[in-house]
């Protein structure tokens, strides 16, 4: 006899009635997104969800060894200590784009396969970067919240004046599915697009957004807005800081949509403090949830709680890739997004 945490539908329900007669493979999921979002696993796993929230790091460790799938959300740390509880486990289907959370090398070395999920993420991050960029060129949180003030805002054809992205140079470090997605949205405004990649793109596609391959001096001395867009690796991480912030204009906004580290999160701080730089937009953290105090006392940067893939469309789209990443794998297919 075994538990199912949760059973949130008739068909789930037919088949952990069927289960009881059948030994099933088991599937841990750390976290309850939608009652209905992993119902596909159904038939082939018995499912271990948590009623609502997320398992704690005791309850995973407690309830992995028999388990022979992990499907962790991208917030959840999965470290050495749980890995090594799974004295079944075969896969981590990683619940977003970003596999950071997860202890990489470990499950490696135990023959253990990772996956993700990053065709779901690509247009709602690029879209909150794009909108990042629009609330910073024409202050709106800042107008949003003078107006409600009484007196506060001053009307006339010289008061509140932003600036407009058109005929501006977008700098996006990492130009991959979402920095691509990113481009799309700046050629439309008419912005420039000049990028860094660890490898150039083809002609055709530089063609496709007219971008320009420079190197990341160049990038930062000659951008407008700068979009954070690359995975986080040690390579990247605090790849910005007081000497790459002190190289961008005065009059510059920097977008981040990746991964809090990449940025030296209390020497943005200070730039911004200083006016080193116009303003940021921040939707990701270097220490999450936790944010460096300073960032929250300024009036030119923009803060959003990791929201880029925040959209219901998102989030179920996401469960669908990441329970059929675990079917193909079952299934021997190798056409699902594999990491490692």
């Amino acid at each position: 006899m075994f538990i199912i945490n949760t059973i949130t539908s008739q068909t789930t329900t037919f088949y952990y009635i069927v289960s009881i007669f059948i030994k099933m493979k088991k599937v841990l999921i750390t976290s309850k997104v939608y009652d209905d979002s992993f119902d596909m696993l159904s038939k082939d796993f018995e499912i271990i969800i948590p009623e609502s929230g997320n398992f704690s790091k005791e309850e995973m460790i407690e309830k992995i060894s028999d388990c022979e799938v992990l499907l962790s959300m991208f917030t959840i740390k999965i470290d050495r200590d749980i890995i090594a509880a799974g004295k079944k486990l075969k896969m981590i289907s990683n619940y977003g784009v970003g596999f950071n959370n997860i202890d990489v090398k470990y499950a490696t070395e135990r023959g253990i396969v990772i996956s993700n999920t990053p065709d779901p993420v690509t247009e709602p991050t690029a879209e909150l970067a794009f909108a990042l960029m629009h609330a910073l060129c024409r202050h709106i949180v800042e107008l949003d919240k003078d107006i409600r003030i009484p007196n506060k805002i001053k009307w006339g054809i010289m008061q509140n004046i932003g600036t407009t992205l058109t005929g501006k140079t977008l700098g996006i470090i990492g130009c991959g599915r979402i920095g691509q997605s990113l481009a799309r949205r700046a050629v439309a405004s008419k912005m420039d697009i000049i990028y860094h990649n660890r490898h150039r793109l083809d002609q055709n596609t530089e063609n496709k957004y007219n971008a320009k391959y420079v190197s990341m001096d160049e990038l930062f001395t000659s951008s407008d807005y700068i979009s954070i867009n690359a995975p986080f690796t040690d390579e990247t991480r605090h790849l910005i800081g007081r000497k790459e912030l002190a190289m961008m204009k005065s009059s510059a906004y920097l977008i981040n949509t990746a991964r809090g580290a990449i940025i030296n999160e209390h020497e943005l701080a200070e730039a911004l403090k200083n006016k080193i730089i116009a303003g940021a937009g921040i939707d990701v953290y270097e220490h999450e949830p936790c944010i460096d105090p300073l960032l929250l006392t300024l009036d030119n940067v923009i803060l959003v709680p990791h929201i880029g893939t925040a959209t219901y469309e998102t989030r179920q789209d996401t469960a669908i890739m990441a329970s059929q990443n675990i079917l193909d794998f079952y299934a021997g297919k190798s056409n699902y997004h594999r990491v490692n």
